[in-house]
């Protein structure tokens, strides 16, 4: 996904997006474990979107605290 698009997102819809997330990534690691390798980008790129919301939630929560 786009960083901007990720970074709009308000907290329920991170928290929504993550469990999208980890739920595709059970599937693909599933997928992978069945001998399907097709997934492996796509695994790669789902990480770097989760670590991605997980920084933005953190930054929305430092700046509601820091207010």
């Amino acid at each position: 996904m786009r960083k901007d698009h990720l970074r709009a997102l308000d907290p329920a819809e991170m928290d929504q997006k993550l469990v999208e997330i980890q739920e595709q990534q059970f599937r693909i690691k599933f997928q992978m474990s069945m001998g399907q390798a097709e997934g492996l980008k796509k695994l790669r790129q789902m990480r770097k979107d989760k670590a991605r919301l997980l920084t933005y939630q953190r930054e929305k929560e430092l700046a509601e605290v820091k207010k």
